[in-house]
């Protein structure tokens, strides 16, 4: 915690290592861990240089701006929260960071836009929703079928503990996974599909 009541993450890796950053906590927002960013980054050490990268459900921004301060070339952060999505463009602002841009808007209704739009897939996907509020699953499915995912994707994905693997793509990759409190984390290899099921309504 700050002095001034606010939360701080830090950066752990990269060209902005050790750097601390202000943010207001709001409910259900809980910045992934320090302990738990460095093995997901040591999960993608390869991964991460030149990625184009997406943080869904960005909160406070950690795992974007870690990708960022680790070369990532672009990241696209999406946060509902008028005050999340702001203190990101703060800190992208104090970083002097050019290479990301922040959408205040929920995560399904903006990639339902983007994959109307054209979507472009990316390299590099972070899924970390509220708990318990049902966010999770219909994203997952526009991610599949809409054209942002690559043969190559890896998508990072936090969820509660009871979280089960069933619920994911069949075709999706299990590459690491772990369990941390109430917690549960997967490392995915997350392929396109072939074709898009004919009874869609995403």
């Amino acid at each position: 915690m700050s002095r001034s009541g606010g939360s701080q993450l830090r950066i752990i890796g990269g060209q902005w290592r050790g750097r601390k950053l202000c943010f207001t906590p709001e409910p259900g927002l809980r910045p992934t861990q320090d302990r738990h960013r460095e093995t997901l980054f040591n999960w993608l050490m390869f991964q991460v240089e030149g990625a184009r990268c997406l943080d869904l459900f960005a909160g406070s921004g950690a795992l974007g701006l870690e990708a960022l301060s680790r070369g990532a070339a672009w990241v696209d952060f999406v946060d509902a929260s008028p005050r999340a999505a702001q203190t990101i463009r703060q800190h992208l602002q104090t970083l002097g960071c050019g290479q990301a841009r922040v959408h205040q808007r929920p995560a399904e209704a903006w990639l339902k836009q983007q994959a109307e739009a054209g979507a472009e897939p990316y390299d590099l996907v972070f899924l970390d929703p509220p708990y318990h509020q049902d966010l999770l699953q219909p994203c997952l499915y526009l991610l599949e079928y809409r054209g942002f995912l690559h043969s190559e994707t890896r998508l990072y994905l936090e969820a509660e503990r009871a979280f089960s693997s069933e619920r994911l793509p069949g075709h999706w990759e299990i590459h690491k996974q772990k369990l941390a409190g109430d917690k549960i984390f997967f490392l995915l290899n997350c392929p396109a599909p072939q074709s898009i099921p004919v009874d869609s309504n995403a």
